[in-house]
């Protein structure tokens, strides 16, 4: 077998494709293949799909994968193929190895789509010897394509937050179907709108915001708006996650506060009042009940800390609201301004809350995969654009079928 036949066989290159020839070059560090095909070599119409003979010709050049250590670089004369067909016109045929518009083969393309898995793209990009700039390219290109073929005829329960894509006040917002764990849309911004662009996207996915059942947010009075305006049959959970941080918040402002006029009393409480009981080291323990006996608010706001998150353990939704309205009188009576916001926002959130031990929803997960996304971001040392930041969480959460030449 000579080289030439050699490699069409390695390159899965048919007829009426040929390999015409091969130019090694040590001192570049690269393989050239030439691509050619015979004379009177008949190609498929793009339009109509019928044969049609070659019109004229143009040279193209795409990176393969490496051979060895060297660059790989296939080049051919793709033809123009002038259709029997009046309708169809003179177009250019597609190559079999590489899609249309791109300068890189597909088996390229599919181990770049594997190291972006793995690595920051700018890493990938500088290990291949490319711009990030073509690397994304080629992230968005099967994203997008990934994306399109989605079936989201079966999505009853979603979940929505925020992640910031960059320092400032820009954030994307990330919805997700809360039964298969998988990140169904996300869009820059934050407001109620995005909730309606998510619905626009469901449908043209074969979804449906009326069979929408229930949906899991924080208490962000946009995502409330938007859930109420286009799901119109969603019931809103309250993640019980967000509550015990605005408790936790709350607490957070109390022991600042006491701390400025107690130094030497609150010296060493701060982790200890983040923890719950089980999680104290021995240290911290001394030091919590040391601070009980001072009647201090911040240990008052503590222990109504504990109390709300008993409410969660309640075995169903009637003793849960039990729970919550002791809580909620024991809050309101406190005399500690920041637990008294934090009850008045239960009070116009009542519902909500409640909500939870009927559809068990969390955002827990959603906030681990944002902890995932955000992780990328920092070790690509940010991102150029939050569209670049949508499709890498596309690509860490969506669960997308890429369907990758091997």
């Amino acid at each position: 077998m000579n080289p030439e036949s050699l490699f069409a066989v390695a390159l899965g290159i048919t007829p009426p494709w040929e390999v015409e020839g091969i130019e090694f070059s040590k001192e570049n560090k690269r393989l050239d293949i030439k691509i050619g095909f015979s004379r009177g070599a008949t190609f498929t119409c793009p339009v109509c799909g019928a044969a049609a003979p070659a019109y004229d010709t143009k040279e193209k050049t795409w990176r393969h994968l490496n051979f060895f250590q060297y660059e790989a670089y296939l080049t051919a004369r793709v033809p123009r193929v002038k259709c029997l067909n009046t309708d169809c016109g003179v177009k250019r045929v597609s190559v079999p190895w590489a899609r249309p518009g791109s300068g890189f083969t597909l088996l390229f393309e599919a181990l770049v789509m594997t190291l972006v898995r793995e690595m920051p793209v700018k890493v990938a990009a500088a290990l291949l010897g490319e711009h990030d700039t073509r690397i994304w390219r080629i992230l968005d290109h099967y994203v997008q394509i990934a994306r399109a073929q989605v079936d989201h005829s079966d999505v009853q329960r979603v979940g929505m937050d925020e992640t910031s894509a960059r320092r400032g006040q820009d954030y994307v917002t990330f919805f997700f179907d809360m039964d298969q764990r998988r990140l169904l849309f996300g869009i820059e911004g934050k407001d109620h709108e995005t909730v309606k662009a998510f619905t626009e996207d469901l449908t043209a996915h074969n979804g449906s915001a009326e069979n929408v059942t229930d949906a899991s947010l924080d208490m962000s009075k946009a995502f409330i708006k938007g859930v109420r305006e286009v799901l119109p049959n969603a019931e809103i959970t309250f993640d019980p996650f967000h509550l015990i941080k605005h408790m936790n918040d709350a607490l957070s402002k109390v022991r600042a506060e006491e701390a400025k006029l107690f130094p030497e009393q609150m010296k060493g409480s701060r982790y200890a009042f983040l923890k719950n009981p089980e999680n104290l080291t021995e240290k911290q323990d001394e030091i919590l009940t040391r601070l009980c006996n001072y009647r201090l608010k911040t240990a008052r706001a503590y222990l109504l800390k504990l109390a709300l998150q008993d409410v969660y353990f309640a075995d169903n939704r009637e003793n849960g609201e039990s729970r919550l309205k002791g809580w909620y009188n024991w809050a309101i009576r406190s005399q500690i301004d920041q637990v008294r916001k934090v009850a008045k926002t239960v009070k116009n959130h009542w519902n909500g809350i409640l909500a939870w031990f009927d559809s068990k929803l969390t955002n827990g997960f959603i906030e681990a995969i944002n902890g995932l996304i955000q992780s990328a971001k920092r070790r690509a040392r940010g991102y150029r654009s939050t569209k670049n930041l949508i499709n890498m969480a596309y690509l860490i959460a969506g669960k997308l079928d890429f369907r990758l030449p091997t």
